[in-house]
């Protein structure tokens, strides 16, 4: 009984001893694994800002945050739920757990591009911190994972902090070689041309002015944009692949060219413009042009307009005397016209306004412009042209989304027009814009029909005019009244009425800004000499009117940087050129106010 006993226990003992080496081998194994999985996630604290994501519409924040001291804030506005993205390197066939915490309404975290089911969770209400988890595992011959977290449509900002993706790390190679062969093209007075050889594996470029990126492209050369006439840049170019960022390249130094005349060298440094009805009366009578007071320095005639919405036939038919009895006869009012000219002021005719839809849908509508509005500026001896295209002059084509390479025909035909109109008359020939904030500041949230379509093709349709032509433009006064809300660059909503909305519209322009809130498409912004801001002259004249003391704050905040309010202003600029008005018969009908507190302004 003894010896079985014994010999009954060994097997016991061989199982123990087979079952803790078994399980030893268990624990090594799972340590290794665990050592192998890191987290994948770059920047997930957003302690260092926004590097290594890619967002339309976030920015970090040092409060509220859930450790550290950053955390990502993002703003859902119209079509964009405001997505923070960024692609991380996997291994095939791999399990990975995606975490992060979140604040808000309708928050998401999740994966795409795993090859198997793309993945995602959410909080619906979040008014503290909440952590959100899934998990998912790659396909075969999946490398790249993208991650991202957005909010919803309307539903204000949200808040995440401490993104994880813990699993093995692929593959992340090695950053391409620099690139070679910078060179520096032809340069205009705002933009510098540039081109490099290509470099192999590299799948962007990054180009830096001045020490500082200011684009990714995909090709081998860009034109830089928004810079200052008669200056010197160093710029410096490196190549991306999904492993990193290459050294930079060696520099290249480019000088600007001089400012171009434009028609506006000789105005002065701050110039009131003002819409003179001349072809029409309302309510606010009829004014001479010989009787416009001398303190206005742009005047452009409203309006000429065509025959058919599409014919290109432009026509300037003066008042009546019917409708109009005290209107000047045709002599008096062209002897009117030199006359301010002679006194240094600029007289224009401004095609369009609220009742006159101008659509050039063909090259012989364009000619026809052309040769219609060459007809009116020699009949009459002016200096230059003012566009005020509103309604539904402008619309985009669905498959148009770049602003800088526009493809629809009404805008691509007033293009060239209007540089047809510039060539033949040449430095000295005024080009002025009037648009609508719709056409042009609108643009920062939404441009044409959008990525989904169902957009008012109309959203930003100014922006390829003005890019277009902003060497030949003049002055750029966009029509700061009859709109509604308009997100600025902090991503509120401005609305008409106070100093604010002036603010933040023209910070916008003097500024740039990403269009539809695409980093790679950023309309560059316009100088501060080719800036003016339009506004109602009164009450009567149209819904947005500020008083005078309103009008001061805004342009106390834009060239001093004090009265700003709760807007930040991106800068400071005392070359803004100075105001617009509609309209100088509304300003003569209210005493002249507007005229006096801008003489009183600007001394």
């Amino acid at each position: 009984m003894e010896r079985s006993r014994r010999l009954a226990r060994r097997p016991l003992v061989t199982l123990l001893t087979a079952a803790a080496l078994a399980a030893s081998g268990l624990t090594a194994l799972s340590s290794a694994a665990r050592a192998a999985d890191a987290d994948l996630a770059a920047n997930g604290g957003f302690e260092s800002g926004l590097d290594g994501w890619t967002c339309t519409a976030g920015k970090a924040v040092t409060s509220p945050v859930r450790s550290g001291t950053g955390a990502l804030e993002a703003t859902p506005a119209g079509a964009d739920n405001a997505r923070c993205s960024q692609t991380v390197a996997v291994k095939p066939d791999s399990q990975y757990t995606l975490t992060g915490h979140v604040r808000g309404t309708y928050v998401y975290l999740g994966a795409s591009g795993t090859g198997t089911t793309d993945v995602s969770t959410w909080a619906q209400s979040a008014p503290d911190w909440q952590r959100l988890s899934t998990t998912f595992r790659t396909g075969p011959s999946t490398t790249r994972v993208t991650i991202y977290t957005h909010g919803w449509y309307g539903t204000g900002a949200y808040h995440a902090d401490d993104i994880s993706l813990t699993g093995p790390g692929g593959e992340t190679g090695q950053p391409p070689a620099p690139p070679a062969g910078l060179t520096a093209g032809s340069a205009t007075s705002s933009s510098v041309a540039l081109s490099w050889s290509p470099v192999p594996g590299a799948t962007g470029y990054a180009v830096y002015r001045d020490g500082t990126k200011v684009r990714t492209v995909t090709g081998t050369s860009t034109t830089v944009t928004g810079l200052a006439p008669s200056t010197a840049y160093a710029f410096q170019v490196t190549a991306l692949n999904d492993a990193g960022e290459s050294a930079r390249s060696a520099t290249v130094t480019a000088t600007t060219a001089e400012q171009p005349d434009g028609g506006g060298s000789d105005l002065p440094a701050h110039a009131l413009v003002g819409y003179l009805h001349a072809s029409f009366a309302n309510g606010s009578g009829y004014t001479r042009l010989a009787d416009v007071p001398d303190s206005w320095d742009v005047i452009d005639l409203a309006f000429g307009e065509p025959t058919s919405v599409t014919s290109g036939d432009i026509r300037f038919e003066r008042c009546p005397v019917t409708e109009c009895p005290n209107v000047e006869s045709d002599a008096e009012f062209k002897a009117a016209i030199k006359a301010k000219q002679a006194a240094g002021k600029k007289v224009l005719i401004s095609i369009g306004g609220q009742n006159g839809q101008v659509q050039l849908t063909t090259t012989a509508a364009r000619d026809t412009f052309v040769s219609s509005v060459s007809k009116i500026i020699d009949e009459y001896g002016l200096d230059g042209l003012d566009i005020d295209f509103e309604g539904h002059s402008l619309s985009l084509n669905a498959d148009d989304t770049d602003f800088r390479n526009p493809k629809t025909p009404v805008i691509v035909n007033l293009i060239s027009a209007l540089k047809t109109l510039k060539a033949k008359y040449g430095d000295d020939f005024v080009l002025t814009m009037a648009p609508e904030t719709f056409f042009v500041q609108l643009g920062y949230q939404y441009y044409g029909t959008g990525k989904w379509g169902g957009q008012d093709p109309r959203a930003g349709a100014y922006l390829p005019v003005i890019h277009a032509l902003r060497d030949d433009l003049t002055l750029l006064h966009v029509q700061d009244y009859n709109s509604g809300p308009i997100m600025g660059l902090d991503n509120q909503y401005h609305s008409m009425g106070g100093a604010d909305f002036h603010i933040a519209m023209t910070d916008m322009l003097l500024t740039g800004f990403p269009v539809a809130g695409d980093a790679t498409r950023v309309f560059p912004p316009l100088r501060p000499d080719q800036v003016a801001i339009g506004m109602p002259a009164s009450t009567n004249a149209g819904n947005g009117h500020v008083p005078p003391a309103e009008v001061n704050k805004a342009l106390n905040c834009l060239t001093e940087k004090t009265d700003c309010g709760s807007y930040t202003t991106h800068g400071t600029w005392p070359a803004l050129r100075g105001l617009m008005t509609w309209s100088i018969n509304w300003d003569r009908y209210s005493n002249w106010e507007f005229q006096k507190n801008f003489d009183a302004y600007f001394g």
